[in-house]
């Protein structure tokens, strides 16, 4: 591939939006060691990659401008750098990008221990999208004290925005280990949580569904928070006595609430979880997607040419499932 370019979608400062995004010609990357080059064949969109756009992790990211964002990625591995063991040329994988970055392109390096195989019963949309969203549902529930693997006590789980990327993989990383669901959502999305596994379902707009109030009146041990703006008070009054609230969304109130509930001992726990790239969990979940008990909903797919829309559609954050792009 030396010498040789592609296509990619990249931006050179923060802000902008849509705007800023800019379609681009650059050299091919070439791997270094322990990194394989990957031919992109899907790239999954989060909202990590638009509000990193926005400077919420300003300056630690981006590393450098210009910037190609999105790091899910699924393809072909077309060659390997030194002490690559793992993989070879023609192998379909799944990876994690470093650095928040490359996605949006037709090329892509992975470091081989954030790389995984893909079963061949999983398509290359299926395997992009269950990357950070999978990562952040799993990472949230093992925080919240939720078993995985059916073993210890049934816990009821209570998943907010259960319809959107990881809300909908947290639905059913719980009910796989055998744990009581209550999911909020809104009123077009509620069979879909229902097929999804949920015991309950709320809409959000409906007072009951914006009280976060268990049909059966339950309690709820743990607290999947994917949905931005519902108070500390309001969880509080839904908790159980020694619940959980694990919040993904990163901002400023939620970091005060955490340190509040944790010098405050109090026995109700609010925990901030922050994603953390581990390719052995990563494996785990593309195995269970090949095994058909999970399952990845694509919200919709986008040429690479569009990738403007896609990253317009992520914005909204009405998205059912996963945003992906296909170069």
């Amino acid at each position: 591939m030396a010498g040789k370019v592609m296509r990619a979608v990249q931006y050179s400062g923060y802000g902008g939006g849509v705007a800023a995004l800019k379609q681009v010609e650059i050299p091919v990357p070439s791997p270094k060691k322990d990194e394989v080059l990957i031919k992109v064949e899907a790239a999954a969109l989060n909202p990590i990659d638009w509000k990193i756009q926005n400077g919420v992790m300003r300056p630690f990211q981006p590393s450098k401008f210009p910037h190609i964002p999105v790091t899910d990625t699924s393809g072909e591995v077309l060659k390997v750098g030194s002490g690559v063991t793992k993989f070879k040329a023609g192998d379909k994988v799944v990876a994690m990008l470093d650095n928040f970055s490359g996605g949006l392109s037709e090329f892509a390096v992975a470091k081989e221990k954030l790389t995984v195989k893909r079963p061949e019963k999983i398509s290359a949309s299926e395997g992009a999208g269950i990357v950070a969203a999978g990562l952040a549902a799993h990472q949230a529930l093992i925080a919240g004290g939720v078993n995985l693997d059916g073993t210890g006590k049934t816990k009821t789980v209570l998943v907010t925005a259960a319809s959107g990327g990881v809300g909908h993989y947290a639905v059913q990383l719980a009910k796989l280990g055998g744990h009581h669901v209550t999911a909020t959502c809104g009123a077009r999305n509620v069979e879909f949580v229902k097929d999804l596994g949920a015991d309950e379902v709320l809409d959000y707009k409906t007072p009951e569904g914006a009280a976060l109030k268990s049909p059966s009146g339950k309690k709820y041990d743990v607290v999947v928070s994917c949905a931005e703006g519902i108070s500390w008070s309001m969880f509080q009054r839904n908790l159980s006595k020694y619940g959980k609230v694990v919040n993904l969304p990163t901002s400023g109130s939620t970091m005060w609430t955490t340190f509040v509930k944790k010098v405050t001992f109090s026995k109700k726990k609010m925990v901030m979880v922050f994603l953390s790239p581990n390719g052995s969990t990563l494996e785990r979940l593309v195995g269970l997607l090949g095994e058909g008990k999970l399952k990845t909903i694509v919200d919709s797919k986008f040429p690479l040419r569009k990738a403007e829309e896609a990253w317009a559609k992520c914005i909204e954050s009405h998205a059912t499932g996963k945003i992906i792009v296909e170069p």
